[in-house]
């Protein structure tokens, strides 16, 4: 059992390690093209859909809270923010990234596509059943950053601030750096068909650098309080106890045949589950798929109904909507999934 805790811990870091940076550099990315989103989105409503799809289907939930900081704004419709949600699958992509990167592109692309139809055909449904989704309301804001002035992520003389969370997060990844290299903790092998290590490396390189270069105001703001509190531990303890329960149920409890037996209530389960706002839960059924156990049907099933917390913003301003979009990504989630489980895939 200790043998098998050991394991856990040690993959649920790495896996944690991996994401942690993959953030990051999402983050980075989301700061830098601040004020382009909203005027790249204005136009038809197919352009809506591909823009909205797009954003969720990035890696995390910021492209979630866009989309719902656009609709609330009255920047894109309703058909957009379900395709939007659609395209979302949280936190979850970057472990999927993480343990199956070719599968999980393949996956996002598919989510993008999906997300385009599911938003076409959610408005064709709404206005057949005459449902009046909200309006544009002046008064409620929802915004991605505090800032009141654009700033440099990014300070070239950032590691001279004597800042301890600074000093704190390089030192972890140097101590990842060395402790790889020297054989003494995570993947070992240098084979391109198995990247793990390669990968580890480059990103805890890329980390340090950026770390050490950040801006004091984006060290606090973006990477302490909002990825290390507000992320970070909680993807460590889901990754954690969801292979923790993978672990003992194929060791213990003959999980896997199980699942197999029961499939079709596997898929059930996956699309309710994906009904909860939040980035956690999820992470069985991506697990479950990266062990074989489940097949790539009921991992999309529970990746098109569920968008992490990317709907958490939107509960606030419209209760209703929210419902509304995730009754209606259940339903195209159950069909969608249905039709490839039973096709085999």
């Amino acid at each position: 059992m200790l043998k098998l805790l050991s394991s856990v811990i040690n993959h649920s870091i790495i896996i944690t390690i991996l994401v942690f940076v993959m953030m990051l550099l999402v983050d980075y990315l989301n700061v830098i093209t601040k004020g382009n989103l909203a005027n790249m989105v204005k136009g038809s409503k197919l352009q809506q859909y591909t823009i909205a799809s797009f954003l969720g289907s990035t890696p995390g939930c910021l492209g979630a809270f866009m989309n719902v900081s656009l609709y609330v704004h009255g920047v894109i419709g309703f058909g957009a923010i379900v395709g939007g949600m659609i395209a979302t699958s949280g936190d979850e992509s970057f472990v999927m990234l993480s343990m199956f990167p070719a599968k999980a592109l393949a996956l996002f692309a598919i989510l993008f596509l999906l997300g385009i139809l599911g938003g076409w055909l959610s408005d064709i449904i709404i206005k057949l059943l005459r449902i009046s989704p909200c309006k544009k309301c002046g008064l409620q804001k929802i915004h991605l950053t505090e800032e009141k002035k654009p700033f440099k992520p990014f300070d070239l003389y950032g590691f001279r601030k004597p800042s301890t969370g600074r000093y704190g997060l390089i030192i972890l990844f140097v101590a990842v750096i060395v402790l790889n290299l020297a054989g003494i903790w995570g993947p070992q092998s240098w084979s391109l068909s198995e990247p793990d290590r390669i990968i580890l490396l480059s990103l805890s390189i890329i980390s340090v650098a950026m770390i050490a270069t950040a801006s004091e105001h984006y060290l606090k703001k973006h990477i302490i309080a909002h990825i290390v509190k507000k992320h970070i531990w909680k993807v460590f303890l889901w990754t954690f106890f969801a292979l923790l329960f993978i672990e003992i149920g194929l060791r213990y409890w003959n999980l896997e045949e199980f699942v197999k037996e029961n499939m079709g209530l596997i898929l059930i389960i996956s699309a309710i589950i994906g009904l909860i706002p939040e980035s956690g839960p999820h992470l069985v059924f991506t697990i479950m798929f990266a062990s074989g156990i489940v097949p790539f049907s009921i991992l999309l099933t529970n990746s098109i109904v569920q968008d992490g917390h990317g709907m958490l913003p939107l509960f606030s301003y419209s209760v209703r909507d929210s419902l509304l979009i995730k009754v209606f990504n259940l339903v195209f989630g159950l069909g969608i999934g249905a039709i490839l489980f039973f096709a085999g895939f």
